[in-house]
């Protein structure tokens, strides 16, 4: 009998992504000893609450909005008012001209990618991912139909290797994920190397005559520490599609509301925005939830108390060095990419299992040798955590 179902997509509904299969684990060991002595570093799920604007937002809105209105189909790419205060939002920050009809409204960063990705590929298009990266971007390239071509980083600060970048430029590169800051290394890419990038990408262009786009990828924004700047990209480079998220910076990673932003800048505005629409509408993503999408004037700009994420980050880092583990101290995000103390790191990540330590291998992330730690959890799970990370250091060291 021939099969009933999509291979592809059996194999991706059978088993879930390292990062959730780790979640679930982390579930049944907590039926088993209690929550209490669990040290739980799987996933990017904020534990910060949700700033207060997020609260009186809805409840406003559903006190005193048209519930008709409210809970009823916006425009398949936005509701136009929504639309219009992201552009404000980007013309009064990053003073990049734009307007309502630039923003296609989205169920948060996965939906930008995908139908972003899905907008621009066409037969034997190729993307560059900057490893290390968010493992998901593999699946929402092959939906897309392109192929994914993998550009290692510079391990000792997750900065671009422009070698070989360049080596991996070609007639068949359509697109570049840029994740700034990044998940999983919470590394912030500078100004100057977003310049250069730039430069190469516009020569790139020139020599291959076709359009190549920067896909940014951007839910963490807003999450960074010590004065640090996070380039805005379309204001370097012209044909650049940002994917954006609230998840990440109001907490709200279960709400799914987001936003592609195409600059009036880049080449062929209109066949890409227009590309966009029908991605959207071929994929789905048409409406975003509108209570969410009328949230987003009242809170756009806002942040929770990411100091408390700067202060787990600095426990962590201070503690995980004095131990000896090999930690590049992030910009950004609330991750740490950690060297592991062996070379096989799902190995390192076993054992780490044993203390009830549940960190995520990087294997799957391009860059093997690692492992990530999500630190937007408790500050008392992570007191509580330091003395099972210290007692793996030890096993290694012995």
């Amino acid at each position: 009998m021939k099969n009933i179902v999509s291979e592809k997509m059996y194999a991706l509904g059978s088993k879930r992504s390292e990062i959730r299969e780790l979640f679930e684990y982390g579930k049944k060991r907590i039926a088993e000893v209690g929550a209490e002595n669990v040290y739980d570093f799987s996933l990017g799920n904020p534990s910060v609450p949700a700033p207060d604007c997020v609260k009186e937002a809805l409840t406003d809105l559903i006190c005193n909005g048209d519930p008709v209105a409210l809970h009823g189909y916006t425009s398949a790419q936005g509701d136009q008012g929504v639309r219009e205060t992201c552009a404000d939002y980007i013309i009064k920050t990053h003073g990049t001209e734009c307007s309502a009809n630039d923003f296609y409204m989205t169920c948060g960063a996965a939906a930008s990618l995908t139908i972003s990705l899905s907008a621009l590929a066409q037969e034997g298009d190729e993307t560059i991912v900057l490893a290390p990266y968010f493992p998901e971007y593999q699946v929402f390239i092959a939906q897309a139909g392109m192929n994914c071509v993998e550009v290692k980083c510079n391990e000792e600060d997750f900065q671009v290797d422009f070698d070989a970048f360049e080596a991996a430029l070609s007639e068949h590169t359509k697109a570049v994920i840029i994740n700034s800051p990044n998940n999983p290394s919470g590394a912030v890419l500078s100004e100057n190397t977003i310049k250069k990038l730039a430069s190469i990408l516009e020569n790139a262009q020139k020599k291959y005559g076709r359009n190549i786009f920067i896909i940014a990828d951007e839910p963490y924004r807003e999450l960074v520490y010590d004065d640090i700047s996070v380039p805005f990209i379309p204001n370097y480079y012209k044909n650049t599609l940002v994917c954006y998220s609230f998840s990440k910076s109001l907490s709200l990673p279960g709400e799914r509301i987001g936003y592609i932003f195409v600059p009036p800048a880049s080449d062929c505005h209109d066949e890409v925005y227009f590309a966009v629409c029908g991605a959207g509408r071929s994929l789905g993503f048409v409406c975003a939830p509108s209570l969410f999408q009328k949230m987003v004037p009242y809170c756009i700009g806002k942040t929770s108390d990411i100091s408390i994420y700067k202060k787990n980050r600095d426990l962590l880092c201070n503690a995980l060095t004095e131990y000896g583990y090999k930690v590049v101290r992030p910009d950004g995000a609330f991750y740490l990419f950690v060297k592991t103390l062996e070379e096989d790191s799902r190995a390192f990540c076993e054992k780490a299992k044993a203390h009830d330590l549940l960190l995520v291998a990087s294997d799957s992330f391009g860059m093997p040798g690692y492992c990530r730690i999500s630190y937007c959890v408790s500050t008392d799970m992570i007191e509580r955590a330091l003395p099972a990370f210290k007692a793996l250091a030890e096993e290694y060291n012995k």
